[in-house]
């Protein structure tokens, strides 16, 4: 084995260890990881960045080479670190962190040292105080639901084809991205391993990452032809992943081990979602043992922040990208880059916020709905009365019964209609205005979460706070769009267990197959398999170039050659 390749081993060896272990084995493995990387920096491809409140793993750094050089980890005496750490949590109230100082080995002064160093004391007081502060549960006074949704069947194929010419020239010029939140782990489904590792049971068995790569690629060669240049003049459709602590190492080994599914090393970028410390009710930080803080991750909504700390927003200005298309790694269908989404939100609405939508399937369905939330205010001026609010989801445990069953007699809809998918559009711009915002803290309070929290004297009572993606939303004013899309067509989550009947890997099998049926059968083909057939996503994105292939044909099996693989 030579020497890089150990080093890599040692250092993927350190991350299994943090993202698989429990307690005391995450923070032996985090400790090693933090050695290796002390003495041997010069040798790897990785940076360390500042996610939400505190330095956590490591992150590959785009656009670094094998060998490239980094600045190692400055090695300073405990003592004085300890010295400074003390003063500045004394001075913020936290000076309690300490109290088993002497107690504690140096591989866990070290650890606390490293937590506390990482932390932003007065970010995190304001952000406690503004979330506290709110009102606990919901408040529908100021709600009224979204009327402004572009629905297909007010949509013509005009309207359509000029929008997706959009959105591919936005894509061939570079001036558009995708990013995937894939921080959750397949523990519901029955594995250990990221939900982009798992397959839902396809005759290829492809897993999520790899059919949302597959498509990525087919994406860039339709935006190339739509251009009307090489598929090699094309820049390259860049792809943002959010991972975990608990995903981040296995996804990178899941991309390393399939060869990144053909993309460019360089147009796949990994970042990791905030941790923020646990408090008790009155904000005092939560010891998980001697020598740690108590943790918890910061939320889907801690992306803005991630993207901001890391450096990817800057990269992104730099690149001439102006716009992201977002979506979760676990909907099977995912249209992510969809050229007729973002070109609409770019090229029409000019919006700084989008939202794919779907019609509710029934009233009592568990998704969150997007609505109008007036903004509280002690005017009553006109303009305030006749300002119809801002965008926001209400999530369905905060809907009442009777409003979530009620109907408007003049469109037949549910009057609460529109699901919220968690497939969103962001202009840049706006994502580094916000950044901003969320840096100064209190504008935006965290959700509360009363959680029993592990602590080095047993379980205590204690506060976690989590941020939802869509919270930041009123901050776009009027800048936003809502798009509706075919259930049938973009989404199929996978977040029950094999054999639930609603969202499990089964339905999302069956959604994907029988969407390729339709294309076959669209484009001439016969499909006499029950179940569907099979269509690789380098073969066709949403059912386009399929005549020449399929026309005349019969398909009796799922699995069909031809249907795998692109023609030369």
């Amino acid at each position: 084995m030579t020497g890089g390749s150990l080093t890599d081993a040692l250092i993927l060896a350190c991350q299994r260890g943090f993202n698989r272990g429990r307690g005391q084995q995450q923070l032996e493995a985090k400790w090693l990881y933090n050695c290796l990387f002390m003495f041997i920096s010069k040798r790897l491809e990785l940076k360390t960045v500042s996610i939400a409140s505190c330095t956590l793993s490591l992150l590959p750094c785009r656009g670094c080479n094998r060998g490239a050089r980094i600045r190692a980890m400055a090695t300073v005496d405990v003592d004085q670190r300890a010295s400074r750490a003390r003063a500045t949590a004394e001075s913020n109230g936290q000076g309690h962190v300490f109290e088993h100082w002497d107690l504690l080995t140096e591989s866990e002064k070290n650890r606390l040292l490293t937590d506390l160093e990482g932390l932003d004391y007065g970010y995190l007081s304001r952000v406690f105080s503004a979330s506290m502060a709110t009102t606990s549960g919901p408040s529908f006074e100021g709600v009224q639901p979204v009327t402004d949704v572009v629905q297909l069947k007010d949509t013509t194929p005009a309207q359509t084809a000029e929008w997706i010419q959009h959105g591919y020239q936005l894509i061939a010029e570079g001036r558009a991205a995708v990013l995937l939140l894939a921080g959750g782990q397949g523990t519901r489904l029955g594995s250990s391993l990221p939900k982009g590792c798992y397959d839902i049971g396809l005759p290829s068995h492809k897993c999520l990452f790899q059919l949302q790569a597959e498509r990525l690629l087919r994406l860039q060669r339709l935006a190339a032809a739509a251009a009307g240049i090489s598929t090699s003049a094309v820049k390259p459709l860049r792809w943002y992943i959010m991972t975990s602590t608990f995903t981040h190492a296995d996804t990178l080994a899941h991309f390393e081990a399939h060869n990144f599914f053909g993309l460019a090393r360089e147009q796949v970028t990994f970042f990791q979602q905030g941790f923020l410390p646990c408090f008790t009710e009155d904000g005092r930080l939560i010891l998980e043992t001697r020598g740690s803080l108590a943790m918890a991750p910061d939320g889907n909504g801690g992306v803005y922040l991630s993207l901001a700390r890391s450096g990817i927003l800057d990269a992104m200005t730099a690149a001439g990208i102006e716009c992201l298309d977002c979506y979760c790694v676990d909907n099977s269908l995912a249209r992510l880059g969809d050229p007729r989404f973002i070109g609409y939100c770019h090229g029409v609405a000019k919006a700084d916020v989008g939202a794919r939508v779907v019609a509710k399937a029934y009233p009592e369905e568990k998704v969150g709905v997007f609505a109008l939330r007036r903004a509280a205010t002690v005017s009553t001026t006109a303009a305030d009365t006749a300002h119809p609010g801002f965008l926001t989801v209400l999530e369905y445990s905060e809907l009442d019964p009777k409003l979530a069953t009620a109907t408007d007699s003049s469109t037949g809809q549910l009057y609460f209609n529109w699901s919220n998918i968690c497939m969103h559009y962001f202009s840049v711009k706006w994502l580094r205005s916000v950044a901003t915002q969320l840096l100064a803290g209190g504008n935006t309070p965290y959700h509360v979460a009363r959680k029993r929290i592990p602590s080095v004297t047993g379980s205590v009572p204690g506060i976690k706070l989590e941020l939802f993606i869509f919270d930041i939303f009123p901050l776009a004013g009027d800048k936003t769009a809502l798009v509706q899309v075919d259930r049938r067509e973009d989404f199929a989550p996978v977040k029950n267990a094999p054999g639930s009947a609603v969202d499990s890997p089964n339905t999302a099998r069956s959604a994907l197959l029988s969407l390729h049926a339709s294309w076959v059968r669209a484009a001439g083909g016969e499909v006499t398999c029950d179940e569907g057939v099979e269509v690789s996503p380098l073969v066709s994105y949403a059912g386009e170039g399929l005549e020449s292939i399929v026309l005349g044909k019969t398909y009796s099996n799922l699995l069909v050659p031809e249907l795998l693989h692109p023609p030369p």
